[in-house]
Formats: structure tokens, sequence, C-alpha cells
């Protein structure tokens, strides 16, 4: 089959796990996974790298990481780009510079990112956070940079994905008839095949330990109730020390050095589409329209249908985003080829912006060993907002390679956006469409955050900081129940008048 010489092709993966007690610094482990990306190709690629992108770092920040991480392994290229924070970064990334690699543009990228939260804790027991040497420039920056949550979210109480992703959780258990407690007993059931995954990975993966759903979704001293339905085993990990690395180039690039034909895995297609951007504006909180446009788009481009893929790696960072993967392409939940190569953010690790790093370098492993398979990679940034996928083979794509435009998707699930209440505006009653009972970890129950609708179609972010009132709703299920808003200086409050049991 001949390929389009410009065709974006991956040369080179790799990673490291450090779990040493030593503080490391993330540019550290980050140099050191892009120089075992370098011997992965098996060929000398260092010196064609003219790109070198960057997901952001999270803990122990470090600014223009890009610049930092090529002085750190001695290359020179032209570009140097970092990216705002975005799970989804590194799929993202695979289709702005493949575009670029097929127009010409780039020659050779490489793609690395690193976390050192593990580090960070130690040495904030220690006393001191390290502090890097001034950088010698200034990254570029690739990417969408508004922030995740809107001042409505804020002024409720929601900063952080652990206090907004129970939220989608409870519109998702309401769609299926569950209690938040019974589809807490499902979601170990949904995960518990996420650490068996993690299990397969003891080099790499954070907690590779396999567990039961029981052990998951049990409530006891080692598994806490977070923010309710999800305990602390159904929550991201970002204290984690790891790196990631991976190298795309143009297919005749790969050619000219010499990269073996075995070491080559093509992105077939790729697609990035947001849901309506800010939670509280989205008509259902318990679907992904973002999803869904971008998968069908990147199917459709290669005449695939989601029976056709082999491998499935949807971002889960808390098992809602695992869940709105799974309706949009209509799936089993228990679908027999699971929906992680790594175990997932929870059990693998959640190295912060870069995990789907990790997940790619995983699925090039995959293909290389069997070249016929295809796998399907989504990576989420935010609030199950932005969302890159794209499809993963070494056998050449069906088609010419295409990062897909979704101008129009993206236009047509912007305009589905609902107005939002201000605070100072909220009187009257209103529908509960999400919610979630968040627990102080001594006290249990202690407030309410809910999205709720008003009679005339507006959404309001709405809180009761009540603890009898967070007690009687905890466990149960109070989507569609009507409550009554007070407006307030900082936020909209809400009183019930429903029986709670």
């Amino acid at each position: 089959m001949m390929i389009d010489p410009r065709t974006p092709v991956l040369v080179a993966v790799g990673e490291i796990t450090n779990r040493s007690d030593a503080v490391v610094d993330p540019i550290d482990l980050a140099a050191e996974a892009a120089r075992r990306a370098f011997a992965d190709a098996v060929a000398p690629i260092a010196d064609r790298i003219d790109t070198v992108a960057s997901p952001g770092i999270l803990l122990m920040h470090r600014d223009s990481p890009a610049h930092r991480i090529a002085e750190a392994v001695g290359l020179r290229p032209g570009r140097r780009i970092s990216c705002p924070v975005g799970g989804n970064t590194p799929q993202y990334l695979v289709g702005q510079l493949g575009a670029e690699i097929m127009a010409g543009t780039c020659d050779a990228a490489l793609i690395v990112g690193a976390e050192a939260g593990q580090s960070v804790r130690h040495a904030r027991q220690a006393g001191r956070i390290p502090q890097a040497d001034p950088v010698s420039g200034v990254d570029a920056v690739m990417g969408d940079d508004r922030p995740g949550l809107s001042p409505a979210e804020n002024a409720a109480g929601l900063h952080f994905p652990h206090e907004v992703y129970p939220v989608f959780e409870s519109a998702i258990a309401a769609r299926a008839g569950h209690t938040l407690d019974e589809h807490r007993v499902w979601l170990g059931r949904l995960m518990a095949p996420f650490t068996a995954e993690a299990a397969r990975h003891p080099g790499q993966a954070w907690f590779p330990v396999e567990r039961t759903p029981g052990e998951l979704s049990g409530v006891g001293p080692g598994n806490r109730l977070v923010n309710e339905p999800y305990t602390k085993l159904l929550n991201s990990i970002l204290s984690v020390d790891m790196a990631a690395a991976f190298v795309l180039m143009a297919a005749e690039v790969a050619t000219g050095l010499g990269v073996p034909r075995d070491r080559w895995v093509f992105s077939w297609a790729t697609a990035t589409c947001n849901d309506v951007y800010f939670p509280v504006q989205r008509p259902d909180l318990s679907r992904s329209a973002g999803i869904r446009a971008a998968g069908g788009a990147v199917l459709g481009a290669s005449g695939m249908d989601v029976d056709d893929v082999r491998w499935f790696d949807f971002y889960s960072c808390f098992p809602a985003a695992v869940e709105v993967a799974i309706d949009a392409f209509g799936l089993d939940p228990f679908d027999q080829r699971g929906f992680t190569v790594t175990g997932g953010l929870p059990y693998h690790g959640g190295p912060g912006n870069n995990y789907v790093s990790h997940s790619i370098v995983e699925m090039a492993r995959r293909c290389r060993v069997d070249p016929d398979g295809v796998g399907m990679i989504s990576g989420l940034g935010w609030y199950i907002t932005k969302h890159s996928l794209g499809l993963w083979s070494a056998t050449p794509p069906p088609t010419r390679w295409t990062d897909i435009d979704m101008t129009a998707q993206q236009a047509a699930i912007d305009a589905t956006a609902l107005e939002v209440v201000d605070p100072g505006d909220a009187t009257g009653s209103a529908t509960i469409d999400g919610y979630t009972v968040m627990h102080d970890r001594e006290d249990g129950p202690v407030s309410v955050p809910v999205f709720a609708r008003t009679r005339n179609g507006r959404r309001v972010v709405a809180r009761s900081d009540d603890r009898d009132v967070a007690r009687a709703m905890s466990g149960g299920m109070f989507v569609g129940h009507t409550i009554d808003l007070k407006p307030a200086d900082d936020h909209a409050r809400f009183v019930t008048e429903f029986e709670l049991t």
C-alpha cells in the first residue's frame, strides 16, 4: 500500500515511573522519558527533532517546560511549545502537529510531559519545594486557556474536579434509576477491570493491585467517602512521579533516518470537540455531546465502526468520564475489550495533563505486537469539557490522514447552552439536575451543591450548608426533586420543601 510521504507516524515511545523516596524534578523525569523514546526508535532520530511540545506541569510547576526539557536532553529544536490545562493535550497535540507534518511545516516532533506529585509531597514534608533555575526562553502556547469553571460555579464553592465530577455522576445515576448508594456499588463493578489492567503493568502503574468491586465501593477506614457517590479509590490520583514521551514524524523522514518499520505506528485520524464549555450551561449533565461528535468523526473518516476497534483507552479521571464515553459510543459497560490499556488515572496514576501520553505509549506497544489491530484513545480536559480522540494502528490508515474540522459540530453543541441565573437573582423554585453530598474527612456529610433548572428553563448553581440536609440527602437520589432558591451575597442557597428520607 502506498503511503503519503508526509503521513504522521509515531516512531518512538518512552516512559518512567519513579518510586524512590528521593525528591526528583519533573524536568529530569521528562528528559529521561525522552531519552528512552530516542532509544526505542532504534535509529538516530534526536537531531531531527524540530519541535518539542509539552503539556503544562501542574505540581512542582515549571515555566516553559519545553525549553527546559529540550536543554536537559541536548536538543535544539526550532520550536518549543507548552499547553494550558487539559488532559486531552497529548492527543490534541497529535492532531495539531500531525497537521503541520502533513503540511510540511514540521518534520519531527517530540511530545513529552511529566508530573512529580509524590516528590512535591515529600518536599513539603521536608519543608522545602525545590526551585528551578531561570529558563533561557519562553515557550509558545498552544491550546485553549479558558478556566474550567464559571464564576457562578466558583461562587457555590466548586473549584476542583473531585467536587464537580460527582455532580455529573448523580445525573448518570438518576438516568440509571439508582440511588447514590446503589450507584456506588455499580461503580465498583465498572472500575474493577481497570485495577486488573493496572496489575498487568507492575513497572508502570502506580497501584498495580487488582481489587474487587466491593473493595472499590465499600466505605471503610482505608476508603472513605470523598464526595458522593465517590470513595477515595474511585478518584484519580495525581500524587505520582511519572513521565512519558513519544515522537511523531513524517513517514519520509522516518524512512530516511532508517527507523525500522516494526517501530512505526500510524495515527489514522484525530478530532477535537468541546462540550458546552461550562458545566452549569450543559442541557444534559449525564452525557457528552463532544465525545459523541469527535468519536463519530474519527470513526467515519477512517471507514470504521466502533465494533472494529480492538482496544480502548477512555479518559478515566473519574468514573463519570468513562461512563459518558461508553454512552457516546453505545457500548456495553462490561464489554470484554475493556476501556483502558493502562489501568486508568485512579490505578495507573494520573500525572496531570500528561496521562494520555502514557496511554499513547502503551497503545503503540499493543499495535506493534498486533499490527492489524486498531485502538482508540480519548483525552479529556477540565470537567468533561475538552475532548481529543484518535485512532491508532501499526497498519497504515485506509484513507489520507486528517485532523478533522469540527467547526460545524462545535457550533451546534455551543448553541444548546443554557442561560445561567445570577446568584443574586436566585429566587423561586427549581428542579435538581445534579448534585453531590460533600463529606468532611472527620464529620461526614457537610454540604450539598446542586445544579438545578428554574421553571423558565434557566440553570442555577446553589448550595446548602445545612448539615441536617446533607445527612438526609446522603445515599439517596434527589435528582428531579424541587428546591426553593434563596439569594445570597456570594452564592445562591437552597432550602428543601420535599420530605427527606
